[in-house]
C-alpha cells in the first residue's frame, strides 16, 4: 500500500496463543502526522489476512480477530479523534478524559445525539467496508503473486528482507492491471 510502512517479515511461525502468524512493517522514516489516506491505506492493509481468506477460501476465520480490532479502532479514532469524516465534518466526538498511569478508558464518546452517534457508527463502517473492498481489490489483481507467496510461506514459514521485497515489487495496484483485450 503507497504511504504506508514497508513490509520487512511475514511469517507462518505461531506466536503465542493469539498470532497464528505476522506481517512485521517497519517505518522507512519518523512520522509524527498521517494522512486520511495513508490511514486508510493501513486499516486495507490489517484487513488483508482475512481478504485473502475470503478469496482463496471463500470463507472466513476467527484468525484475523485482532486485525480487525485494530482497523475498527483506527477508523473510530478517524471520525472521533482527528475529524476525518465527510458527512460529520472537523469535529472531533471522543471525550478526553485524564487517566491516572494508563488507567480508565480514553475513548468514550461525548454525550450526542442519537442521529450524531447513528453518523459516528456509520462513517466508520464505510471506513472500514471501503477498506475491506480496496483489500479484495488489490488481492485479486495479484492472485498470482498471492499463490507464489503462499507456497514460499509454506516451504520456509518466514520470508523477509531482500527475498520479500522482491516478490512484493511485483504487486500491481488494481488500476495497473491491464484490461483484457477482446
Amino acid at each position: 500500500m503507497p504511504g504506508t510502512n514497508q513490509v520487512e517479515k511475514i511469517s507462518i511461525v505461531p506466536r503465542g496463543m493469539a498470532a497464528l502468524g505476522y506481517t512485521l512493517q517497519l517505518p522507512t522514516e519518523d512520522r509524527f502526522l498521517l494522512s486520511e489516506t495513508e490511514l486508510r491505506g493501513q486499516i486495507a492493509t490489517m484487513l488483508g489476512g482475512r481478504s485473502a481468506e475470503e478469496i482463496v477460501f471463500n470463507s472466513i476465520t476467527t484468525g484475523a480477530a485482532n486485525d480487525l480490532q485494530r482497523a475498527t479502532d483506527l477508523a473510530e479514532r478517524m471520525v472521533m479523534t482527528y475529524g476525518m469524516s465527510k458527512v460529520l465534518g472537523p469535529q472531533a466526538y471522543e471525550q478526553q478524559q485524564a487517566s491516572f498511569l494508563g488507567n480508565g478508558s480514553s475513548n468514550q464518546r461525548r454525550a450526542v445525539s442519537e442521529e450524531t452517534a447513528g453518523a459516528i457508527d456509520q462513517e466508520i463502517k464505510e471506513i472500514v467496508e471501503t477498506a475491506h473492498q480496496q483489500a479484495l481489490d488489490i488481492l485479486q489483481s495479484n492472485r498470482d503473486l498471492l499463490e507464489t507467496i503462499t507456497v514460499k510461506l509454506l516451504e520456509t514459514e518466514v520470508i523477509e528482507g531482500k527475498n520479500l521485497h522482491q516478490l512484493l515489487d511485483q504487486a500491481k495496484s488494481p488500476i495497473q492491471v491491464p484490461a483484457e483485450v477482446h
